[in-house]
């Protein structure tokens, strides 16, 4: 069974033709992370009493800078490594220095983007189910703007998954329920944790 004809159009128009596979894949695991910690700061707050929406917000984005800095640094660290690991491979097959060279400057440039698109996962995965509690106290209850939160991180989740199952020639709407899944599980979870 073929691509679809427009798959690659959508693809080209999201921006996302240019990124490698290396960078999809740390966007979408990070993002996949970022939204199930959503979930668990979220529902974790609400069961624990915080009284409004911009505490929940507060804590969220502590969190979205834990996993957006640690997702852009740890991976431009291995991205670093694995660079000149691999560049030492190629020099000495070759025997010759590859400093200052198009092959360097493709690395390097294959480091940034993909230490970018670690970072930027998370950030997106857990800012996006914040915004609901924008709304708590003016148009939502904070349970209201827990359980709207919620939904987003699962809406999210589904996304990444449609996403991925559209670059596999997957059927798109299984691998979205599957990724959504999990944020229904770990709402659960944390509604049966103690405390």
């Amino acid at each position: 069974m073929g691509e679809k004809p427009d798959s690659k159009s959508i693809l080209k128009r999201a921006g996302f033709d240019g990124i490698g596979p290396i960078a999809r894949r740390y966007f979408v695991s990070n993002g996949f992370d970022g939204a199930l910690t959503g979930v668990g700061i979220t529902v974790g707050a609400y069961l624990s009493g915080v009284p409004d929406g911009l505490t929940v917000i507060k804590i969220g984005l502590g969190g979205a800078v834990g996993l957006t800095t640690s997702g852009i640094w740890s991976v431009w660290e291995i991205e670093r490594a694995e660079m000149k690991a691999e560049l030492h491979d190629i020099e000495d097959a070759m025997l010759t220095e590859l400093s200052d060279t198009q092959i360097e400057r493709d690395k390097n440039s294959d480091q940034v983007v993909n230490a970018l698109m670690s970072g930027l996962g998370p950030l997106f995965g857990l800012v996006l189910p914040l915004v609901p509690f924008l709304f708590e106290g003016v148009a939502l209850s904070l349970f209201e703007a827990t359980v709207l939160s919620v939904a987003v991180a699962v809406g999210v989740l589904f996304v990444f998954g449609a996403y991925m199952a559209s670059i596999s020639r997957q059927r798109w709407y299984i691998a979205g329920i599957r990724m959504g899944l999990a944020g229904i599980v770990v709402a659960v979870i944390s509604i049966f944790l103690p405390g």
